[in-house]
């Protein structure tokens, strides 16, 4: 990557929106919607109840009125109605019967008052003939006879307001004497309404702005790895080999997992950086020297060698020894190659190990009668195991042939397999040189060779072991290495187990059982 386009990329970051802001405005308004969400439904309620104290407070109202007017036989006057409701202007000629003296005395300490002093509020008396005798104040609504307590919900000058209606009966006659009309306007519930809503926006303003930076600060330290993550990108894209990495978090969260996996698949990655550079290097080495030798001859006929026979086979025979060489280790390279994708090829592929594994030791026993093969089989009966069975046997042979090679002094292999509940376990065990213990952990590289100098003379090109390692991680198995260098060594494969077979059956049964196959799928 040039710096042209890292500093494009910077300008790009630059005039993004980032997420710093997405999180602090989302968290803003998620909490704002929140609490506007609880500021209707508490103001419903609010509302709902106040207006429900409001009824209750007219009815209340009518309930008092009434009562003070209705210990009176005749027909309500005005002069008759002032004593009980606004006694500081009756005069001294509107008196009240003896029997409603003490009502007139106590009408000070009376609720009625405190009703009638509220400014919403509005009392109204009608004579039977629906004229008005007494009003506290003027209301453009006009009266209306009824012969019950009523209340209905209904337009007070321009605004939306209560109003209670009942008829004064005559306690002593029980006729109907007057009307009783309550009016409320409702002032004071929009008082504490407004108050209320004014109270809303300024908790409402004040939660979106405090949760709006407390998002901000917890995007900024939550999105440290992030940044740290980005930053360190752009380094490694400048410079592929950097060791360069984000520093361990001390916090124990997702984030932090984060941090150990991308620093995890930077190692990785650069491990298959040098692996690549290495292999391509060990394969420049590999063919080189077989070019050579094959150049060298060439060029040896074409001067003078192709006239002399003996020259001529020989040239022609050392041409076709490295050939072969070259050959092989081309054949290695693809079965390397497939061995990275046998997932895709063999996905359901079932073999026989305890069947494999005694084919293979035969067969070694037969083409290597000067070695001494000693076979520990521990397997009672047929035991499956998910592997395409060409590569099970391919690796038996690779580790087996690879004993043989390292087995010069003492030439004795022993081979065995096992099991417990979950998996069975190949061991192929040598007596030869042995491996230092800093080589241990590359013995599975491309190309590599524990004796460099000794390895050309006994064949192979470095690639077994690095196949080996291949299929059977891709098989989801596990191999290990264990040595004492000048004693010998020890290969270890386990492969998870799918079934032993019962007594009469065969893998085709089991096959037909599963669905599953041990012949691979066939590739156009």
């Amino acid at each position: 990557m040039t710096s042209q386009d890292s500093d494009s990329n910077q300008v790009k970051r630059a005039r993004r929106f980032s997420l710093k802001w997405k999180w602090a405005l989302g968290a803003a308004f998620g909490i704002f919607i929140v609490f506007a969400i609880f500021a209707i439904l508490l103001f419903s309620r609010f509302t709902a109840i106040m207006m429900g104290q409001e009824e209750t407070n007219l009815q209340d109202t009518m309930t008092l009125v009434v009562e003070r007017l209705n210990n009176q036989s005749n027909t309500l006057t005005h002069k008759t109605v002032l004593p009980y409701l606004r006694p500081d202007l009756a005069t001294a000629s509107d008196a009240v019967p003896q029997s409603d003296a003490n009502a007139k005395n106590n009408i000070y300490t009376d609720s009625i008052i405190v009703k009638l002093a509220r400014e919403d509020v509005t009392v109204s008396i009608y004579n039977p003939q629906g004229k008005v005798v007494f009003a506290s104040r003027n209301i453009p609504n006009k009266f209306k006879r009824t012969n019950m307590v009523k209340i209905s919900r209904e337009k007070v000058g321009t605004q939306d307001g209560f109003i209670g209606r009942r008829p004064i009966r005559s306690r002593t006659s029980g006729r109907i004497i007057g009307y009783a009309q309550v009016t409320s306007q409702l002032g004071t519930l929009r008082k504490d309404q407004h108050q209320l809503l004014i109270a809303f926006y300024i908790l409402g303003a004040f939660a979106f702005l405090i949760s709006g930076l407390i998002g901000y600060l917890l995007a900024v330290y939550f999105l440290k790895p992030l940044k740290a993550m980005t930053e360190t990108i752009d380094i490694i894209n400048q410079e592929p080999q950097s060791v360069e990495r984000i520093a361990d978090s001390p916090r124990n969260d997702e984030l932090a997992d984060l941090t150990h996996l991308f620093n995890d698949m930077l190692d990785r990655m650069q491990r298959y950086i040098e692996q690549q550079e290495e292999f391509v290097e060990d394969v420049s080495h590999e063919l080189r020297t077989p070019v050579a030798i094959i150049e060298g001859h060439m060029q040896m006929l074409n001067r003078w060698g192709k006239d002399d026979p003996e020259i001529l086979s020989e040239s022609i025979s050392a041409s076709l020894q490295e050939i072969t060489r070259m050959k092989s280790l081309v054949q290695e390279m693809l079965d390397l190659s497939r061995a990275e994708q046998v997932d895709v090829h063999y996905p359901n592929a079932l073999t026989d190990a305890k069947e494999v594994a005694n084919q293979v030791f035969g067969n070694f026993k037969l083409i290597h009668p000067e070695f001494t093969f000693i076979l520990d089989d521990d397997l009672k009966a047929p035991t499956i195991i998910k592997i395409y069975r060409d590569h099970f046997e391919q690796i038996l042979i690779i580790l087996m042939d690879n004993a043989v090679k390292y087995s010069q002094k003492r030439q004795e292999v022993h081979l065995s397999i096992s099991r417990n509940e979950r998996s069975v376990e190949i061991a192929v065990q040598d007596f030869g040189e042995g491996i230092a213990p800093e080589n241990i952990e590359r013995v599975f590289n491309r190309f590599y060779r524990v004796d460099k100098a000794r390895s050309r003379d006994k064949g192979g090109n470095g690639l077994g072991l690095s196949i080996a390692q291949h299929l059977v991680e891709s098989y989801h198995g596990d191999i290990r290495v264990e040595s004492v260098l000048g004693s010998g060594t020890i290969f270890r494969i386990t492969f998870p187990i799918v079934k032993t077979l019962a007594p009469g059956e065969s893998l085709l049964d089991l096959e037909n059982k599963t669905g599953n196959s041990s012949v691979p799928p066939s590739r156009n």
